[in-house]
């Protein structure tokens, strides 16, 4: 009876054992496998404010979709490689993408002195529209003009033809942030979230 009894609880000390072991093993798998997403998770901290509809999606590649600059030259996301992208969709008929322009523009002037940050403004106008594009564009420095002609951009994100939509992608290209609506993004969360993306060089 006394040899049973060692026996069971021998065998009770292996099983805990192996799931001590095993569950060790689990945990730093998870930590290892699972670090994009708890990287990505871990922006939701800065969904307040103005930017509390900030939605961080699991990283995704931004879409290999071309569209132009101001000179009709064919543009790719994975030309912004290596920098912290905010991309801005927007178009003239759109009123709250007017209003929170401005605020695009100061968060391009907080980062000019920096060759790591791009704030990527696409306008959806087509046709008539373009001039007024142009020039609204113009008259908020630093912003650069970009365009869709084929007005397709905002479907390609997870907002899914929401307008305004900015998303900001990490310097490997994935979207890591989306916002759909109007936001300040001269706000201190807005910087914040800049911040955190730049701040993860060694992905």
């Amino acid at each position: 009876m006394s040899g049973s009894k060692r026996t069971l609880a021998g065998v009770t000390t292996a099983v805990l054992l192996i799931g001590a072991i095993g569950g060790a093993a689990m945990l730093y798998a998870n930590r290892d496998g699972g670090g994009k997403e708890s990287a990505s998770s871990a922006l939701s901290v800065y969904a307040k404010g103005s930017l509390a509809k900030l939605l961080t999606p699991a990283p995704t590649p931004a879409p290999d979709y071309v569209f132009k600059d101001a000179g009709g030259r064919d543009v790719r996301f994975a030309d912004f490689k290596g920098k912290v992208a905010v991309v801005n969709l927007w178009a003239t008929w759109c009123a709250p993408c007017k209003i929170e322009m401005p605020t695009l523009a100061a968060l391009a002037e907080h980062y000019k002195d920096r060759d790591d940050v791009a704030v990527v403004t696409i306008s959806m106008d087509v046709d008539k529209a373009v001039p007024e594009a142009r020039a609204f564009i113009a008259d908020h420095a630093p912003l650069t003009y970009y365009a869709d002609p084929k007005f397709q951009l905002p479907f390609e994100f997870p907002g899914k033809g929401a307008m305004p939509q900015t998303i900001l992608l990490d310097r490997q290209g994935n979207v890591r942030a989306v916002l759909t609506g109007e936001a300040d993004w001269a706000s201190a969360e807005a910087k914040a979230l800049v911040d955190a993306l730049l701040a993860e060089k060694g992905r």
